[in-house]
């Protein structure tokens, strides 16, 4: 008898397809129609504004269906639309590479371990806390990419599995992030939209980061601890065992002064990111320019060569292509949003749903459609743009405040960054990772079930506050 063929979770380039085309499909049944835009000052010390949706003016407009053309040119366009965030993940991809050729940090994370002996579940919560912080802080997202691979190798070494090393890394900073209390991207851009004092709420948004970072802390050790008993249990086991890249404990590299030299470099680069993003408010392009510096001082106190540090800055853009170019694909969804002019549409109709309900429904309303909303413009600052303006009078109308609109949009567009295949830097992230967005999807929606049912319990007490 034949065997049963069993479901297989679709490749993510094929989800992206799928919602493109659906998108497309509704751009002839959805009514087209348009919001104007406006500036607006977001910081009154700074002067700086922030084109957005004027919440008053949403009109209907001819309808424009997207066209077989426009479907197929959709990831193209995509792709030319976030250019940038593509070929910074290349650059951090590539200059990692360099930096892991020199086997430098191998060599250092190796003794460490060793140093730890029994105890080394004790670096999951430190480090998964410390990327909290730069998530809150200063909305560490993309930042995130070059300790992916790192942790992943210490993570194996350490008798866990690859999935623990990107968890770390991943759930730590998208704890940080969605529970934040300061960070930029999002709580400030918003606050500032909907006309509220910078940073208020702080005190309740502390409880919320602790309550948030301590429950994904908990999941995963949890996880590390079980796969640390029965290394068969994870579904990575089999790969992870035919992985070049995991460290030998019992051969590890020499650590001498030029190892040490190019983990101070790595170091100070780090440090230097830091302060760039929150003192210059670098962004991708100073980001990039930074690694690719990195790069270059690595490969020459590693004694590359030319040659060899070309070949592999080449190889470890390679290694990340697959999951760069999901960028684009995700892109293409809004492309064609644009193109069927529905995406302002839907936000009015979402709008309209909400209006007349009771106050606390409403609030939980608004949290879930942040939620849905992030999938198709997973941008914290450009989801606050098209979404806020519109909340926040609707806020006024149905009894919730402002600042719960705000906890509402902050959660809802922060749980979902470490899930949704629209992420670009988190497919960048899986694919140096070399973990299966289906493996990982399967293997972390408890704990984005237990962040989104945390998420609305925040948003009712908020409400219930009178949260201002």
């Amino acid at each position: 008898m034949e065997k049963k063929k069993k479901f297989a979770v679709p490749h993510v380039y094929i989800l992206l397809l799928a919602l493109i085309l659906l998108f497309s499909l509704l751009s002839y049944v959805v009514p087209a129609g348009v919001y104007d835009m406006m500036d607006i000052v977001v910081n009154p010390e700074t002067g700086q504004t922030r084109t957005v949706v004027n919440p008053e003016t949403f009109h209907n407009v001819d309808q424009t269906p997207v066209t077989l053309m426009q479907f197929l040119t959709a990831v193209p366009r995509g792709l030319q639309e976030s250019a940038q965030i593509i070929f910074f993940i290349f650059i951090v991809g590539g200059a990692m590479a360099v930096l892991q050729e020199t086997r430098a940090i191998e060599a250092g994370m190796g003794r460490m371990i060793k140093a730890l002996k029994g105890s080394s579940i004790l670096i999951i919560p430190v480090i998964m806390f410390l990327f909290s912080l730069c998530g809150s802080v200063f909305g560490m997202a993309e930042e995130t990419i070059p300790f992916i691979p790192i942790f992943v190798s210490l993570c194996i070494a350490m008798g866990y599995d690859s999935i623990t090393g990107t968890a770390i890394v991943f759930c730590g900073a998208g704890a940080g992030f969605a529970g934040a209390f300061m960070n930029p991207f999002t709580i400030q851009v918003a606050q500032g939209i909907a006309q509220l004092p910078l940073l208020s709420g702080m005190n309740f948004r502390v409880v919320m980061y602790i309550c948030m970072v301590l429950l994904a802390i908990v999941f995963v050790m949890l996880y590390a601890r079980k796969i640390k008993k029965n290394p068969q249990l994870s579904s990575m086991h089999d790969f992870d065992k035919t992985r070049e890249d995991v460290i030998d404990l019992d051969d590890l590299p020499a650590f001498g002064t030029r190892e040490k030299l190019i983990l101070l470099v790595f170091l100070a680069s780090i440090v230097l990111l830091i302060w760039g993003v929150i003192k210059k408010g670098w962004y991708m392009d100073e980001i990039a320019a930074l690694f690719f510096a990195m790069s270059m001082i690595v490969a020459a106190i590693g004694r590359l060569g030319f040659n060899n540090y070309a070949i592999t800055l080449g190889k470890g853009m390679a290694d990340i292509a697959s999951g760069a170019l999901v960028v684009g694909f995700a892109r293409g969804i809004l492309v064609v949003m644009n193109d069927g002019q529905i995406l302002h549409t839907i936000l009015h109709g979402a709008a309209s749903l909400l209006n007349g309900l009771p106050a606390t429904v409403s609030a939980i309303g608004m949290y879930i459609f942040q939620c849905l909303l992030n999938f198709i413009v997973p941008s914290g600052s450009g989801q606050a743009a098209v979404s806020i303006p519109i909340m926040a009078p609707l806020a006024d109308l149905v009894g919730v405040t402002r600042q719960t609109a705000c906890i509402a949009f902050q959660l809802g567009d922060g749980i979902s960054n470490i899930f949704t295949p629209t992420s670009g830097y988190f497919m960048a992230g899986l694919a140096l990772a070399k973990v299966p967005w289906s493996k990982w999807a399967k293997w972390i929606l408890p704990l984005i079930g237990l962040q989104y049912l945390l998420g609305a319990i925040f948003v009712i007490a908020a409400q219930l506050m009178g949260l201002q």
